[in-house]
């Protein structure tokens, strides 16, 4: 919804304070039946702070609030709302009522809805609409998730070559009421295939007997309908557009998709990999809206791997117990050690990640990657183990255990910045999500690592067969 909203400035709440005193209201309004003051409540109010408000509301307001709200604002607001909120409302609403939003909605947020929607719902929904918004809704359905085929909204403007600017003016004040907006205008061929863009304010103020080919930028960036959501955002993003325009294989204009959308898919993919760094599967769910039982299931697959891992130190520590039998010290700096080196591990994979998430690293060399990371690991490690070999000689009066300690954690820091730079690297380019290599991982292949490489420092330091 890019052109939907009230004009600017018109009832604008500038603060969640303020939309949090709007819900209390309403709230208030609602539990005493005073409709008519909850009415004139939110008449002033913007569509998403409407929508924010219905969902702030218990379950048994929701649908009240929502048949309040005029019919064309409430489609409008219908589309702002969480996803378990529609799906609540469409339960609550009356067949028809229900029937009036889904047909007056954007097709793309249509195609999000129905998504979201069991599919015998879907089902019944689809043939009780209109021809032409059902033949829409199944061309979207129908091109595979997280793509921009699924992302895109048909509702655009398309001018031809040989009209003249008036001519194209007359064509947007036609279009402009069933588009979903008019700021990018789409120049196409008699085979529908784009040949250019045109803004709306070139076309403005460009004189009107001119022809739209002789206005028009024939460089035209576009994506194609199986390109990844992820990709199209980041068009979107480097472009600086307000959207971009989808062709299929033969290069013909189906549809855009718009800047309000990538600003869902940045969320959506951010949450996405910010729960996979956590070690947490997510699915396609609202984590917070999910059953707890199966988010114990979901979690609770890479604490088993961990846990399995994490076996590993216990192993080392079994096999050099006659280093620690004779130097009991060492065993105090354990902790120290592998939780330095998870930390250490874990901010290069955060960032690496990151890079690679954000596209930043495409032009770099891989080893550029990595040597970059095993420098600043060695920088930390000489840092670290300065302070710590002075701690250590403080804490056990014995210069041999603080060296070991120190200096095991100046090797300890660099395998672990090496790691958590080469490990995202190896599954990007084995296809996988570098976010798997999160840090719970990282942690945890560090800490074994690290164990070893301690014990057999402070052998060969100590002098200890």
């Amino acid at each position: 919804m890019v052109d939907s909203n009230r004009e600017q400035g018109q009832g604008t709440i500038a603060s969640q304070e303020l939309r949090d005193i709007v819900r209390q209201q309403l709230q208030g309004l609602l539990e005493i039946n005073d409709y008519q003051g909850a009415k004139v409540l939110l008449q002033p109010v913007q569509y998403p702070d409407i929508a924010e408000a219905i969902e702030g509301l218990p379950e048994t307001l929701q649908a009240l609030a929502f048949r309040l709200l005029p019919k064309d604002e409430a489609i409008e607001v219908y589309e702002y709302l969480d996803s378990t909120v529609q799906q609540a409302l469409i339960d609550e609403l009356r067949s028809q009522d229900v029937l009036d939003l889904v047909e007056q909605m954007s097709p793309d947020d249509r195609v999000r809805l129905f998504d979201e929607l069991p599919a015998k719902i879907v089902r019944r929904l689809l043939q009780q609409l209109s021809p032409a918004e059902r033949e829409i809704t199944s061309l979207l359905l129908g091109y595979g998730t997280g793509t921009a085929g699924r992302l895109m909204t048909p509702e655009y403007i398309a001018l031809k070559e040989g009209m003249t600017g008036d001519q194209a003016l007359a064509r947007v004040r036609l279009m402009a009421p069933r588009t979903e907006t008019i700021y990018t205008l789409y120049v196409t061929d008699v085979s529908r295939r784009l040949t250019g863009i045109l803004s709306l304010r070139e076309l403005l103020v460009a004189p009107p007997e001119d022809s739209i080919g002789a206005l028009m930028t024939r460089d035209v960036i576009s994506v194609h309908t199986d390109t990844d959501q992820e990709e199209v955002a980041r068009v979107i993003q480097r472009y600086d557009l307000l959207a971009v325009p989808v062709v299929d294989r033969e290069e013909r204009l189906v549809g855009i998709v718009t800047v309000d959308d990538v600003i869902d898919i940045l969320e959506e993919e951010a949450t996405e990999d910010i729960y996979t760094l956590g070690g947490v599967q997510s699915g396609e769910d609202d984590y917070f809206q999910t059953n707890l039982l199966t988010v114990a299931r979901r979690r609770v697959v890479w604490l088993f791997v961990l846990l399995i891992t994490n076996t590993g130190t216990s192993a080392v520590i079994s096999s050099q117990e006659d280093v620690l039998s004779k130097v009991v010290a060492l065993a105090a700096f354990i902790p120290l050690l592998i939780g330095t080196g998870g930390n250490v591990g874990a901010q290069s994979s955060t960032v690496v990640i990151r890079g690679l998430n954000t596209d930043r690293l495409r032009s770099m060399n891989p080893m550029t990657i990595v040597s970059r990371e095993l420098i600043a690991g060695a920088l930390l490690g000489v840092m670290l183990a300065a302070v710590v070999t002075v701690w250590a000689f403080l804490l056990e009066r014995n210069w041999q255990v603080a060296i070991a300690v120190g200096f095991s954690l100046l090797v300890i820091s660099i395998l672990a910045s090496t790691a958590g730079s080469v490990l995202p690297l190896v599954f990007k380019r084995l296809g996988l999500d570098p976010a798997l290599m999160s840090a719970p991982f990282i942690t945890t292949v560090v800490d074994v690592a690290g164990v070893f490489v301690y014990l057999q420092l402070a052998r060969a330091i100590l002098g200890l067969n």
